[in-house]
């Protein structure tokens, strides 16, 4: 039942800013890690950002300075800021958790089906 659910892809010019959210709705006891990954064609996957609910966040080289992740008060819902946007950025871009189950507390990864950034003139 827990699910995690992507918003905010399209198309933009270079130079220009999108922000992504990633919303985890379902029964579990908590999220320990949200992360964002992408994937163009041809390429290999590849983790963007991610933070952890402590707040502690880290980047990839290629957005350091351009990306910023978040997550809410109550971290069930993440955010993806990319500012200065190259066509090198276009991509899918995934959502990414570790969540804690109930009644277990044991870990389990689980993912969003993906949202097209698109960085084209």
């Amino acid at each position: 039942q827990v699910q995690l659910v992507e918003s905010g892809g399209g198309l933009v010019q270079p130079g220009g800013s999108l922000r992504l959210s990633c919303a985890a709705s379902g029964s579990f006891f908590s999220i320990n890690t949200m992360n964002w990954y992408r994937q163009a064609p041809g390429k290999e996957r590849e983790l963007v950002a991610s933070v952890t609910s402590g707040g502690f966040s880290n980047y990839a080289d290629s957005v350091k300075g351009r990306f910023t992740i978040s997550g809410d008060n109550a971290f069930r819902t993440v955010y993806l800021q990319m500012n200065s946007l190259k066509p090198e950025d276009t991509a899918v871009y995934y959502c990414n958790a570790q969540i804690r189950q109930i009644p277990s507390r044991s870990l389990r990864d689980y993912w969003g089906l993906g949202t097209q950034v698109t960085v084209s003139s």
